[in-house]
């Protein structure tokens, strides 16, 4: 049995929503795949940047209190986060999601 997303510390009923957005649809996936490649996978599905939503999600997995982050640490995880976002544009996300979404309609690849 899977746990729910908003099993994780800090994250809610949005998270959760937009962590299946993304086919990502329970905490032990989200643990599978790291903080930054759950968060990259958000991106793709058309998710905005958001860092608080980032460094949110990496103190969650930690069990730590999202405003636990502060700091160097916090810097780090902006260069981190902002190395994961560089070159990564919302326009693009959207149209890939659009394209992904219209070529499962029509049958040309499989759904998910």
């Amino acid at each position: 049995m899977s746990s729910p997303v908003s099993s994780i510390p800090n994250l809610g009923p949005a998270s959760e929503a937009a962590f299946a957005r993304a086919g990502i649809t329970s905490a032990e996936e989200i643990h599978a795949l790291g903080p930054d490649e759950a968060y990259r996978r958000l991106l793709e599905s058309g998710a905005r940047p958001h860092f608080i939503g980032y460094y949110v999600l990496v103190m969650g997995l930690q069990g730590r209190p999202w405003n636990d982050c502060k700091g160097e640490e916090k810097k780090a995880l902006r260069r981190r986060f902002d190395k994961l976002c560089a070159g990564f544009n919302r326009s693009d996300a959207k149209l890939r999601a659009d394209l992904e979404q219209t070529l499962s309609f029509l049958g040309v690849v499989e759904r998910t």
